[in-house]
């Protein structure tokens, strides 16, 4: 992938985009994702938490977070000159669910990041990916280097298709985020490649 200080402008001719989401519950790590890997500084939608928010979202296991996304990240990477992926972090409470069938919208894969401090909390991401055949991959991330369980038992808990790729990562680390995406294109050709020879 191109380093973050790639001078590529924008699109040209004969540029691929690719969409890709970056999903999952409140708190998770979607916007701290979006920033470790993106090669423009990118556009968050954070707006402080609010005592009204205090009383209707469940801050448990992230009492401390201060921000809360409420629209989308948008983020960049350029892989070559023929190829730009872009990356669009969901908001993760459920009142701002009503956005993400439009930030679907043209999607070819997403990341469903999972906080085993609060595992369920990716499960409606999972459904929701499921539910509309649109490819993911599950990244666990590790907060402080904690590892509550184990890829199996994530795969397990979640109730996966074996060919759902699972992994751990530290969204912090622009390393570790991009080998969850590198993740997810290899399993996008996988499946588009499968789907081509049944044809």
């Amino acid at each position: 992938m191109a380093s973050g200080g790639s001078d590529f402008a924008g699109p040209r001719l004969g540029t691929s985009a690719v969409k890709l989401l970056i999903a999952g519950g409140f708190g998770v790590g979607k916007t701290t994702m979006v920033g470790s890997v993106s090669e423009i500084a990118p556009l968050r939608t954070e707006e402080m938490i609010s005592a009204i928010s205090d009383r209707v979202d469940d801050l448990t296991g992230v009492e401390n977070k201060r921000t809360t996304t409420v629209a989308l990240d948008f983020g960049r990477i350029t892989i070559n000159r023929s190829l730009i992926l872009y990356l669009f972090g969901t908001p993760g409470q459920e009142r701002f669910w009503f956005m993400w069938d439009e930030l679907a919208t043209g999607a070819l894969g997403a990341v469903v990041l999972a906080d085993t401090r609060r595992l369920d909390n990716c499960f409606a991401a999972v459904d929701f990916f499921e539910r509309r055949r649109i490819p993911f991959v599950v990244a666990i991330n590790n907060f402080f280097g904690e590892q509550y369980y184990t890829v199996d038992q994530v795969r397990d808990a979640a109730d996966l298709d074996d060919d759902v790729p699972v992994m751990q990562c530290d969204v912090r680390q622009r390393e570790s985020s991009k080998r969850v995406l590198e993740a997810l294109m290899q399993h996008l050709i996988r499946k588009t490649m499968r789907a081509h020879a049944r044809r």
